[in-house]
C-alpha cells in the first residue's frame, strides 16, 4: 500500500501547477528575450527598408459649393425663358458624376499636358518628377495617336542625352526624330539632369481615364451642395494641380452650358425675325406704294369711329393671332421627334400667358437639362436614370400639347368673336370709299407684323444680355494645395506593425514548438499523465564525474539525491533493509548514474548498499565508476563461480557502497534471470546488506525488470526531462494501477534550469534553481551562451524582487 501522505501531496502540486500565474508565464517566455529582441529589431530594420523605398502618396483635397438655383433669374416667370433657362434646381449627384467624368477630366489633361509623365529611376524605386524634371519634352508629331509610348533617358552631360540606349545623341532644345514622331526636349530650367529618367507619353483619353479613376467626389455634410474633391498621387503638386483645375473647367463648362443655351435661343429668334421681317417689310412696301399712288395722306373723319373700333379689335385678333400661331408652331415643334433629345431644351411660349402651360413647360425643361447632363457626364443612354427621365420627358410632352390644344380651342372661339365684331364695323366702313378701305386693311397688316418683329427684338436683346452676363452654377471654396506629408505609407503605423510583428513571431515559434513538443518537459506533464507519486528530481550536472553525492559535496545535484533518500523513508515505511529496484521507458535515461548516486546517499547514511548492475545487456555501473570489468552475476547463475563475496567490489572513498558487476553478457538474458539461482542471490544480498538497489533493463523494452520485480519493495522509473516521450508516461500509470511492479515512485532526471517555469525553478522545491537561498549550494557553474549572458547583463529577476545567485565551482 502507498502512504495516503503522499497522494495528498501530488494532488496538492497538481493544483498549485494549474494554477500558474501571470508571473510564471512572464518567466516563461522571458528566457527568449535575446530571440524577441533580435525578432523585433530584424522587424524594424525591414519596416526601415519598407519606408526608405516605397513611394509615398499624398492626398490632394479642394472644396467647392454646387448653387441651388440660377442666379441670372429675373423671376418674371415667362416661359419663354423657362424653355431655355432650365431647372433652377441642381441634381448633386450629377454634378458629382460630371467633375468624374472622362471629358471633364480630359479638359484637365490637355490644360495641365499631362499626356506626358516623367518619372526619375532610382536604383530601386521610381519616383514621378511632375514639373521638376531637368526637361520637358515637346511633340511635334505623333505618328499613332492611339497607342502610347515610353522613352528611357539617359543623359551624358547637363546637354546632352540619349534615349533607349541609342547610340546616337540628342541635344536639348533640337528636334529629333524616331518610330513615335518627332519631339524636341527642352530644358526646364534651374534643374540639374542626374539619374535615369522615364517619360511616358498617352492619349488625351487614357490618361484623363487613368487620373478621372482616381478622383474621389464627396459631399461634405449631408443636406448642403459643397463637395470634398480628392485624390492620391505620388507627387504633391500633380494631385494639387489636377484638383484646382478641375474646379476651374467645371466652373467653365457650367458657363459654356449656359452660353450654348442662350446661344439656341438667339438662333431660333433669328430665324423668326428673319422671316417676319420679310413679311413685314413686304406689306410697308405695299402700304407706302398705295399711299403715293392714289394720294391718301388721312382718313374722313366720319370714318373715325369705326376705324377706332375696329383698331381695338384688331389688337385682340392681332394677340390672339398670335397667340394662336405660337401654340400652333409649339405643337409642332414637340410632335417633330427629331427634336425630342437633340436640343437642350424646347422653344418658349413667347407671350402665352397660361399657368398650366408654364408649369407643365418647366418641368420639361428640367428633366431636358438633367437627362443632358447625364448623358455629357457618360452615363449610359441605356442607365435606369436616363431611362427614367425619358418617360418623364415623353410624358410632358404630351401634357403640353393637350394643354395647347386646349387654348388653340379656346383662342379660336374668341378670335371668332372678335372677328365677327370686327366684320360689323367693317360693314359700316363698306360704306366708305374702296381706296381708303383697302389702305386701311393694309395699315392692319403692317401694325400686325410689327408687333410681332417687337417682341422678338426684345428678346433677342434680353438674351444677349443673360449669355454675356453667364456665370458658373458653382463656386470654389477651398482650393488644393500640395501637402508634402505623404498620407501613404504612415510610418508610425509600420513601426507599430513592425513591433508588434516582432514580438507575435516568436512568440508563436514558442507556442507552436511547446505545442508540437511530445517529450516531457516540465513536472506537470507527467504529474497530468499518472497519478503515481514523484519522489523527486535530478537536476543537470555538468560534473565529469558519475558520483556527484560524497561527503564533502553540498552541491544542488547532490542535495536532490539526499532529498530522495529522505522521501524513500516514507515509501518503504521505515523498513531498515530494503530492495529498489530501478528502471525506465528506454535506454538513456540515467538509471546506472541515479542508482549509484542514491545508493552513495543511502552509504553515506550509514546503510551497508549494494548496487546490482542488472542490466546484463548494456552494463554501465562499472564503467562509470571508472572500476574494471571482471566477473560477476552472469558467472554465478551459469555456475562459474560459487562464492558471491568474491563478486562484489567495494567503490573508492566510499566505506559502506559497493557494486556486484553483470560480468560477461549473456546470449539469453530473459531466460538466465529465471535461473533458480538468482532466488540465491538476493538471500545472500539481504542476509548481507541493507540496501540492494537493482539498475535494471528499461521495462518498456524488455521484460526484466518485472521479472525481478517481485525481489524489490519499492521501483524507482525514471523519467528525463527532453528524453522521454509524453506517451510512456501512461505505461508508469498502468504499472502503478496494476501493481506489476512494486510501488512505482519517478523520479525526473537531467532537469535543465528554464526560467520559464516560474520562480520557484524547474523543480517542486526550489532546489533546482530558485532565487535568493544564499549559499545553501555550492552551484556548479554551466558553460555560458549568448542567452545566458544576456540575461545576466539585463538581470530581469531583480524587477520582481529577486536576486540571482552566484554560481561557483565545486
Amino acid at each position: 500500500m502507498q502512504d495516503p501522505n503522499i497522494y495528498s501531496e501530488v494532488e496538492k502540486n497538481k493544483s498549485e501547477l494549474w494554477n500558474l500565474s501571470f508571473r510564471d508565464l512572464f518567466y516563461k517566455y522571458i528566457r527568449f528575450l535575446p530571440l524577441f529582441i533580435l525578432s523585433v529589431a530584424f522587424a524594424l530594420f525591414g519596416s526601415y527598408l519598407y519606408l526608405r523605398y516605397k513611394v509615398p502618396v499624398y492626398s490632394a483635397v479642394g472644396t467647392m459649393i454646387i448653387k441651388g438655383g440660377d442666379e441670372q433669374s429675373t423671376g418674371s416667370g415667362d416661359k419663354f425663358d423657362q424653355l431655355f433657362s432650365g431647372s433652377k434646381t441642381q441634381n448633386l449627384q450629377n454634378e458629382i458624376e460630371i467633375l468624374r467624368s472622362r471629358p471633364l477630366m480630359q479638359r484637365v489633361v490637355d490644360k495641365l499636358n499631362l499626356q506626358i509623365s516623367y518619372w526619375a529611376v532610382g536604383k530601386i524605386k521610381t519616383v514621378n518628377i511632375y514639373k521638376y524634371g531637368p526637361f520637358i519634352m515637346e511633340p511635334l508629331q505623333i505618328n499613332d495617336s492611339s497607342a502610347g509610348f515610353l522613352y528611357k533617358v539617359k543623359f551624358t552631360n547637363n546637354e546632352e542625352f540619349k534615349i533607349d540606349g541609342d547610340p546616337a545623341t540628342h541635344r536639348l532644345g533640337q528636334a529629333f526624330k524616331n518610330k513615335y514622331g518627332t519631339f524636341v526636349f527642352r530644358k526646364n530650367i534651374g534643374t540639374p539632369a542626374s539619374n535615369p529618367y522615364h517619360v511616358e507619353w498617352r492619349p488625351t483619353a487614357s490618361a484623363a481615364g487613368g487620373y478621372a479613376g482616381a478622383i474621389q467626389v464627396m459631399p461634405k455634410s449631408a443636406g448642403t451642395g459643397i463637395l470634398n474633391i480628392s485624390k492620391l498621387t505620388p507627387n504633391p503638386h500633380l494631385g494639387a494641380d489636377i484638383i484646382n483645375v478641375l474646379m476651374r473647367e467645371y466652373n467653365q463648362y457650367s458657363v459654356e452650358q449656359r452660353q450654348q443655351s442662350s446661344d439656341q435661343i438667339l438662333t431660333f429668334i433669328n430665324d423668326r425675325m428673319s422671316d417676319i421681317g420679310k413679311k413685314l417689310d413686304s406689306v410697308q412696301q405695299l402700304y407706302l406704294g398705295y399711299q403715293t399712288r392714289y394720294q391718301i395722306i388721312d382718313a374722313e373723319a366720319q370714318l373715325s369711329t369705326y376705324l377706332g373700333n375696329i383698331g381695338d379689335a384688331d389688337k385682340v385678333i392681332i394677340a390672339q393671332t398670335a397667340t394662336l400661331n405660337l401654340s400652333n408652331w409649339l405643337d409642332q415643334y414637340l410632335s417633330d421627334k427629331k427634336n425630342e433629345f437633340t436640343k437642350v431644351v424646347v422653344p418658349s411660349a413667347l407671350g402665352i400667358n397660361d399657368l398650366t402651360l408654364n408649369e407643365l413647360i418647366g418641368g420639361y425643361n428640367k428633366a431636358q437639362i438633367e437627362r443632358k447632363q447625364l448623358v455629357d457626364g457618360n452615363v449610359p443612354v441605356a442607365n435606369p436614370l436616363v431611362k427614367e427621365l425619358d418617360g418623364q420627358i415623353e410624358k410632358l410632352r404630351t401634357s403640353i400639347r393637350e394643354n395647347l390644344k386646349n387654348i388653340q380651342s379656346v383662342t379660336s372661339r374668341e378670335l371668332g368673336e372678335n372677328k365677327r365684331r370686327s366684320n360689323i364695323n367693317q360693314t359700316q366702313v363698306s360704306a366708305m370709299p374702296e381706296k381708303i378701305k383697302e389702305l386701311a386693311e393694309i395699315k392692319r397688316q403692317v401694325d400686325l407684323y410689327t408687333g410681332l418683329y417687337k417682341l422678338f427684338s426684345d428678346k433677342k436683346e434680353e438674351t444677349a444680355i443673360q449669355r454675356i452676363s453667364a456665370t458658373a452654377n458653382s463656386e470654389i471654396l477651398d482650393m488644393a494645395y500640395a501637402n508634402t506629408t505623404p498620407v501613404k505609407p504612415k510610418k508610425k503605423t509600420i513601426r507599430m506593425l513592425a513591433i508588434f510583428l516582432g514580438l507575435l513571431v516568436p512568440a508563436i515559434f514558442i507556442f507552436v514548438s511547446e505545442i508540437l513538443n511530445d517529450k516531457v518537459t516540465t513536472r506537470f506533464d507527467v504529474e497530468k499523465l499518472t497519478k503515481a507519486p514523484i519522489l523527486g528530481e535530478i537536476g543537470h550536472s555538468y560534473s565529469e564525474d558519475t558520483l556527484v553525492v560524497s561527503k564533502n559535496t553540498r552541491s544542488m545535484v547532490a542535495e536532490q539525491f539526499r532529498i530522495i533518500r529522505s522521501n524513500l523513508q516514507y515509501i518503504l515505511q521505515g523498513k531498515e533493509k530494503a530492495t529498489i529496484l530501478v528502471t525506465s521507458s528506454f535506454s538513456g535515461e540515467g538509471k546506472s548514474y541515479v542508482s549509484t548516486n542514491i545508493g552513495a546517499a543511502l552509504s553515506l547514511a550509514g546503510k551497508k548498499v549494494v548496487v546490482l548492475e542488472f542490466d546484463i545487456r548494456k552494463p554501465k555501473i562499472l564503467s562509470g565508476l571508472g572500476m574494471p570489468k571482471g566477473q560477476g552475476m552472469t558467472n554465478f547463475f551459469v555456475g562459474k563461480v560459487n562464492n558471491l563475496h568474491d563478486l562484489v567490489k567495494p567503490v573508492a572513498e566510499y566505506d559502506n557502497l559497493f557494486v556486484l558487476g553483470c560480468g560477461p553478457v549473456p546470449p539469453n538474458p530473459s531466460e538466465l534471470l529465471l535461473d533458480p539461482r538468482v532466488d540465491e542471490l538476493f538471500v545472500w544480498l539481504k542476509n548481507n546488506y541493507d540496501i540492494i538497489i537493482i539498475d535494471t533493463a528499461p521495462v518498456g523494452m524488455v521484460s526484466d525488470a518485472m521479472t525481478l520485480g517481485k525481489y524489490a519493495d519499492a521501483s524507482l522509473y525514471l523519467v528525463r526531462q527532453g528524453h522521454t516521450f509524453k506517451k510512456q508516461i501512461a505505461l508508469i500509470d498502468e504499472f502503478h494501477k496494476s501493481d506489476k511492479l512494486p510501488k512505482v515512485s519517478i523520479i525526473i532526471n537531467d532537469v535543465k534550469q528554464k526560467a520559464g517555469y516560474g520562480y520557484y525553478g524547474y523543480g517542486r522545491y526550489g532546489y533546482g534553481y530558485g532565487y535568493g537561498y544564499g549559499s545553501y549550494y555550492e552551484e556548479e557553474v554551466p558553460p555560458g551562451n549568448f542567452f545566458d549572458k544576456v540575461l545576466d547583463k539585463l538581470d530581469i529577476r531583480k524587477l520582481f524582487g529577486h536576486k540571482k545567485k552566484k554560481k561557483k565551482r565545486s
